[in-house]
């Protein structure tokens, strides 16, 4: 069964980036590492930030700093308006139906593990199946482990080939009456894959099983629409789109959200509590406990913004360009071999150098003011799949450019000699 991948070619057509603007929006790239222009290539662990959402945050703990929705005085109802206002963005940039399917949660971590404990525990039971693939973040495995342990349910796991794609026709044949669950990645971290998510939903909701779909590498990169997608469940990192840390998102279908019981308890999510019996606040606020990151939902709509200005579509086709020069050069340098060769890719360039640990390339390219990230990208299964303990990995945003994918090749060239 072939799969159908869900990047369209359209997004080659968008208009081009002037990177150097971009990267002029971004105050951290102007500094130097070990007195070295700082190159900047760890974006699937954290994005950085343009100072427009910088300048978000600041205004809101220098101007508007106050506690939301339960205010009558001016600067909570301005906190108010500003975050629940980045809630409308979140929803417009997901494609939802409603601000009502838009939780705030710190991260994807947290959405998935919100999902798992809510819904998870609430209608999965003793025998069920939750089908995740072969390459999936540890968040993505970790919380359906302990739901299984919980309830009794199993795990099965869809493999992947030696270029990183899932098997769909393995896929289809987990697939099966005692489904109840399946949860996977949109863009994989480690290798960059790009999976066919359309697909795959189809072909669970063909057997009635919902499908999470963790999009943390992908909302940066790639434009996103959950109602196109199908997807039950979408959850996504501010961090990595150009945002605050500890603020993400979880999108859930809105009759899902209604039927599943609240996370966690506390103020907030409640319309009223007596010692005899708690009343629970609608949606989204139902699984919003207790203050929450208020200037990071407020960077979160600075950065949607900030992207939308760029534009998604223009976004990716850079990417898509950058990530075949690096490609091709990387390629050409001895000893060096790619981890992760799948047709459809998205931003990420992991590899191995014959001889050399991961954490030495980290090293000695930080020297030369590369930043990467080395180890096992929190994916150990994916190392264990191709027989490494750890792989480099380099990965882009719309401010890079081809000059640092050559100062990346340069810098891996001094690693071959050091380590010849």
């Amino acid at each position: 069964m072939k799969a159908l991948h869900d990047i369209k070619p359209a997004a080659a057509n968008a208009p081009p980036l002037d990177v150097e603007r971009i990267r002029r929006d971004f105050p951290i790239l102007r500094q130097r590492v070990h007195g070295k222009p700082l190159v900047y290539l760890d974006n699937a662990a954290t994005a950085q930030k343009p100072q427009a959402v910088i300048d978000a945050i600041q205004r809101y703990y220098s101007k508007e700093n106050s506690n939301i929705h339960r205010g009558v005085h001016t600067l909570s109802e301005k906190a108010t308006e500003a975050y629940e206002g980045a809630r409308v963005k979140v929803k417009e940039f997901l494609g939802a139906s409603s601000t009502r399917e838009t939780v705030f949660v710190r991260g994807s971590t947290e959405g998935i593990n919100l999902v798992a404990q809510s819904y998870g525990r609430a209608f999965l039971k003793e025998g069920d199946e939750i089908v995740i693939s072969a390459m999936e973040h540890h968040s993505n495995i970790v919380p359906w482990q302990m739901l299984c342990g919980q309830v009794g349910a199993r795990l099965r796991v869809v493999p992947i080939n030696h270029d990183g794609e899932m098997l769909i026709d393995e896929y289809a044949r987990l697939l099966g009456p005692r489904t109840r669950f399946v949860s996977v990645a949109h863009v994989s971290n480690a290798l960059g894959t790009v999976n066919p998510v359309k697909q795959i939903v189809e072909m669970a909701h063909a057997h009635k099983a919902p499908v999470l779909v963790d999009g943390a590498q992908a909302a940066p990169h790639v434009k996103v629409d959950v109602q196109e997608l199908g997807c039950d469940f979408y959850v996504f990192s501010g961090h990595k789109l150009y945002g605050p840390t500890g603020i993400g998102v979880l999108y859930g279908r809105e009759r899902l959200l209604e039927a599943m019981p609240p996370y966690q308890g506390g103020g907030d999510m409640i319309s009223l509590v007596t010692f005899e019996k708690t009343h629970y606040n609608n949606l989204p606020y139902k699984f919003e406990a207790g203050t929450p990151h208020i200037a990071g939902g407020i960077g979160l709509g600075a950065a949607i913004d900030y992207i939308n200005g760029v534009g998604i579509d223009s976004v990716a086709a850079h990417e898509q360009e950058l990530l075949a020069y690096a490609t091709r050069s990387l390629s050409a340098i001895d000893r060096l071999r790619i981890i992760g060769t799948a047709r459809e890719k998205a931003s990420v360039l992991s590899f191995v150098l014959d001889g050399v640990h991961a954490h030495d390339i980290g090293t000695i390219l930080d020297r030369e003011g590369v930043a990467i990230r080395a180890g096992h990208h929190c994916a150990m299964p994916v190392m264990q799949r191709f027989g490494v303990p750890a792989t480099a990995r380099a990965s882009f945003a719309c401010y890079n450019n081809r000059e640092e994918v050559d100062t990346l090749a340069r810098a891996i060239g001094k690693v071959s000699e050091v380590f010849k």
